[in-house]
């Protein structure tokens, strides 16, 4: 497994990471990238626990992700099943598991003050911290998407799945957006990663 994740993380985070895997027995697989999620955590029916991290993360993005699910695992240890999965018992596990990691040379220095913050009370995914996922993403291959926090107002973007939308105002978290084609309006997480279309 050593040897698979330099693939994917630096030399010094697997050092630090590989022996919390051993420790927990954690099966790690890494997998084609998901639109909904960067990872999950499961219990097989075999009894063993399985981490999935996908495949497209950078190597900052991808660290967080198997920390974040490896919590998973760490709650369910300490509190058992019956616990919220992204409640108080998982968070304090991701916690005290990122506490050491947070620092150099695990993370780079322009992102440890907003993983600190991000710590004071962990959401379900980074890609809910605007400022966090955008710092994150000046770590990926350079691509055509933008977020949806980065537009302004009226401007046309594609989603994956090739329907258009045009951008209107913001509620108190998600975006009103018009889809073209319908004149129907949809909410978007500001943090949609999403493609512009040119006029």
């Amino acid at each position: 497994m050593k040897q698979h994740l330099e693939q994917y993380l630096s030399q010094e985070a697997i050092v630090a990471v590989q022996p919390i895997l051993d420790q927990y027995h954690l099966v790690l697989k890494i997998k084609s990238p998901r639109k909904t999620r960067h990872g999950d955590y499961r219990k097989l029916p075999n009894g063993t626990s399985q981490i999935t991290i996908n495949a497209s993360l950078n190597q900052y993005a991808f660290l967080l992700t198997l920390i974040h699910e490896i919590a998973h695992h760490v709650a369910y240890l300490k509190f058992g099943r019956h616990i919220l999965p992204h409640g108080p018992e998982w968070k304090q596990s991701f916690v005290n598991v990122m506490h050491p990691f947070l620092k150099e040379p695990y993370f780079d220095a322009s992102l440890i003050p907003l993983l600190k913050l991000h710590f004071v009370n962990p959401k379900a995914s980074s890609d809910t911290d605007g400022a966090l996922a955008l710092a994150l993403k000046r770590f990926d291959p350079p691509n055509d998407k933008n977020y949806i926090f980065e537009l302004t107002l009226g401007t046309l973007f594609r989603i994956p799945n090739g329907r258009v939308f045009k951008l209107g105002k913001q509620r108190t978290k998600r975006f009103e957006c018009v889809e073209t084609a319908t004149g129907r309006t949809y909410l978007f997480s500001p943090n949609a990663e999403v493609e512009l279309v040119e006029l």
